[in-house]
């Protein structure tokens, strides 16, 4: 039997290396290339219907200023070793977004938690959760501009009907900067909540970002919670070069009733650049016995092979003998497909997901109309996305 799920647009393929199946066209989710700028736009922050439904934003209503002006070096240079979250950023290197917004990305795949709530056997729950936790930290790709800082007692919401979620999230610590979010079920199947805590350093020609903070999974039907920690992200060429994000450190992924365990190592690109994006792991049951081993890019495919398979493909790709056919690659060529591109200077070609730009709408209105702690109603970050 063979499982396959997707995560940025990626697959998670049970149990053999090979397959003649390709996944395009095959996504569960719904991947629309969109313009980031469609000219002007009015809403009064109402959410526009069509034919009696929600219809979310496809475009932002303004193009990106230039930053061609601008030096971050002139900044930085006075910040080598310092945690960032201290230091006062030019507007200029921000993206149109609150952290807590960025929080809200998580659940882009939120169909690969309802796989799992229907999933009967418990490894398969934990290849999919695994294939979520990967997906959480997919839409940081190329997104190098900064999202903004949260005020304490900020707070967002999002009520999603057509992807079955609600979330809130609150900025719930200022010194150092904490944010909390929890996300339900419309239907009660699953609750998603945790804190982060983003640690920033700056490192002369890259910045560090340590996501400290637990995230937990419940899956209400199974009467299970998973629970695991975010790798490192690290944006290279700060001061000169194209701007580049990598990935890395290890994530432990546990299964709290089961004693079940996946372990999955985000590698770091290494001298020639051979393991970027790579991330390798595995399978355990409660006795530790290898039930089978995770391999792939965060930014491409994920696929769950046999351990015994495995060994036996990394010995033959080793002696350099190994089969052209079962090396195929399932997702070639669709590692940018449902994405959105943002014009930016501090990277040719950054990136906006689909649904980072429904965030900009207000789909929920709150019970007080003047609530000032509600991330939209705060003009800055407004105020970027439109061009001011």
């Amino acid at each position: 039997m063979r499982l396959t799920v997707f995560v940025n647009k990626m697959c998670l393929c049970v149990p053999g290396l090979d397959s003649d199946e390709s996944c395009e066209g095959t996504s569960e989710a719904s991947f629309k290339d969109a313009v980031v700028y469609a000219g002007a736009q009015k809403n009064n922050g109402a959410v526009p219907l069509e034919n009696g439904i929600k219809k979310h934003r496809s475009s932002l209503p303004a193009p990106m200023f230039s930053r061609n002006d601008f030096s971050i070096w002139s900044i930085l240079k006075k910040c080598i070793g310092l945690e960032l979250s201290k230091i006062t950023m030019p507007i200029v290197f921000n993206e149109p977004l609150s952290f807590l917004q960025r929080i809200s990305e998580y659940m882009e795949h939120t169909y690969l938690i309802q796989k799992a709530c229907s999933q009967s056997d418990s490894i398969q729950r934990m290849q999919t959760v695994a294939a979520f936790a990967v997906s959480a930290v997919a839409s940081q790709w190329d997104r190098t501009g900064k999202p903004f800082n949260p005020l304490l007692g900020e707070t967002y919401e999002l009520t999603r009907e057509d992807q079955g979620f609600r979330l809130i999230s609150e900025q719930v610590s200022h010194h150092p900067p904490i944010s909390a979010f929890h996300t339900e079920s419309l239907t009660g199947d699953f609750v998603f909540h945790g804190s982060i805590y983003p640690k920033l350093k700056f490192w002369g020609k890259s910045v560090e970002a340590e996501p400290k903070g637990t995230i937990t999974l419940e899956l209400h039907k199974h009467k299970e919670a998973y629970t695991w920690t975010n790798p490192f992200c690290c944006v290279h060429n700060i001061i000169l070069g194209k701007l580049w994000i990598e990935q890395y450190g290890t994530v432990e992924i546990v299964n709290h009733s089961t004693g079940e365990k996946c372990v999955l190592n985000f590698k770091p690109c290494g001298m020639f650049g051979k393991e970027l994006h790579r991330v390798e792991g595995y399978i355990q049951d409660k006795s530790k016995k290898k039930c089978c081993v995770i391999y792939g890019k965060w930014t491409e495919c994920m696929w769950s092979v046999d351990p015994q398979v495995y060994e036996a493909h990394r010995k033959l790709e080793k002696k350099g003998t190994t089969d052209t056919r079962k090396q195929k690659q399932l997702c070639v060529g669709v590692e940018r497909a449902g994405v959105l591109k943002y014009s930016s200077c501090l990277s040719p070609l950054p990136l906006f997901r689909l649904l980072s730009v429904h965030l900009f709408i207000l789909t929920r209105v709150p019970l007080h109309d003047n609530t000032p702690s509600v991330l939209l109603y705060l003009t800055d970050v407004t105020s970027l996305s439109v061009g001011a």
